[in-house]
């Protein structure tokens, strides 16, 4: 495998270096939403998107895209927004949508005007998400929506929801399921906030009492929407599991065991904290040597298949439980620290714990990525108990 880059992409790199020097330099005057329209029109963010729906309209080339994200990330600079819509949504809408849908939509949901809830889970339609069972039923020109989603990550500050709802009752399983879009600020739509453990509210319920959207807001055909859902699946797995999150982790835990006292000296001088960090780096660098053969992969112009991406995702979730791991025994009691908001230290490991469980099932649970690796990688029985 040939990590090595050409003097071409060297080039380049001083190209996106000597850019980020002229635009992102002092801190009194950074203005994140300006600095990324000024690093989409270089062709920096964005690049995957027409223009004429906010991006740069670069070509496919995942060597220049690994410079940017190496070089940006140096400095600290803001890169594309995060979040379902720009990381999912509109992926998902650029691939299966009308052109009206790509027009009204994209570029508002790029720029952070249309924020997006995902109504994917529902009481009893979890990890096997085909059993939804939020009903659409199209009268005249709208569809009327019945049901309750929950786990809604950030509903409670979103304006839109993209959700798969049942709109063919009697057909088989997986099909009868479409893709609608709507809004959430209506009659009918009702948000009730999950107080979680750690004294955040994440995540959320949502009740549809005769909710409405209009006819035209369906990604994809009717009854095609468990179709639609695969391709949102792929790019939400591939914005959770990359290993640049994982080595940015795994850096700020060696900065704790530098910082903090166990047993009277520094927790990285304990032979057990260091034997934690060790197999952790190893961990961290085999992540890092996967995504790079990926990056080759899209290099050479072949496709990732679905267990590729399902390794990331399983992977990179693994590393973030182990990292939390071992933050709690180099804290020891300091763990039991207060979870205030924002707050450095024991209560910004602890929130990190708790987030490491839920990464485990974000994305498709651990269990369901290693049915995916066995049957479509390693080609083996499907299992019939899943």
């Amino acid at each position: 495998m040939n990590l090595a880059f050409t003097d071409e992409h060297e080039a380049y790199r001083r190209e996106v270096s000597a850019f980020l020097k002229a635009h992102w330099v002092d801190a009194s005057e950074r203005d994140a939403r300006a600095f990324r329209r000024l690093a989409t029109q270089h062709g920096y963010l964005y690049r995957g998107f027409p223009r004429r729906y906010g991006g740069s309209e670069q070509p496919a080339d995942p060597m220049k895209a690994h410079i940017i994200r190496e070089e940006f990330d140096r400095v600290r600079a803001p890169r594309e927004l995060g979040g379902n819509g720009p990381s999912i949504l509109a992926p998902t809408i650029l691939a299966c949508g009308a052109e009206w849908q790509k027009d009204a939509f994209i570029e508002k949901t790029l720029s952070g005007e249309y924020v997006w809830a995902q109504g994917y889970s529902e009481p009893g339609a979890g990890s096997d998400l085909a059993g939804v069972r939020t009903s659409a039923v199209l009268e005249g020109d709208e569809w009327v929506i019945n049901g309750q989603k929950v786990w809604t990550s950030n509903a409670h500050n979103s304006n839109h929801m993209f959700a798969l709802v049942r709109t063919e009752p009697d057909a088989p399983k997986h099909a009868g399921i479409s893709y609608l879009l709507l809004r959430m600020d209506q009659p009918g739509v009702t948000v009730r906030p999950l107080k979680q453990i750690t004294g955040d509210s994440d995540f959320n319920e949502i009740f549809l009492d005769n909710a409405r959207t209009p006819k035209d807001w369906i990604v994809g055909e009717r009854g095609q929407g468990w179709q639609v859902s695969r391709a949102t699946l792929v790019f939400e797995r591939n914005a959770v599991g990359g290993a640049e999150v994982s080595a940015a982790l795994f850096e700020r835990l060696v900065k704790l065991a530098k910082t903090t006292e166990l047993g009277g000296r520094p927790a990285i001088k304990d032979p057990l904290i260091r034997d934690e960090l060790v197999k952790l780096h190893a961990m961290v660098t085999a992540h890092r040597a996967a995504g790079a053969h990926q990056l080759n992969q899209e290099a050479a112009g072949k496709e990732s298949t679905p267990a590729g991406g399902a390794m990331t995702k399983l992977y990179g979730s693994t590393i973030t439980w182990n990292i939390a791991l071992t933050a709690q025994k180099i804290m020891e009691d300091h763990a039991l620290g207060d979870l205030v908001e924002g707050a450095p230290g024991p209560g910004r490991w602890v929130k990190q714990f708790m987030n490491s469980i839920a990464a485990q099932i974000g994305g498709g649970t651990s269990n369901v990525q290693r049915n995916v690796i066995a049957e479509r990688g390693l080609g083996m029985p499907r299992d019939n108990a899943a």
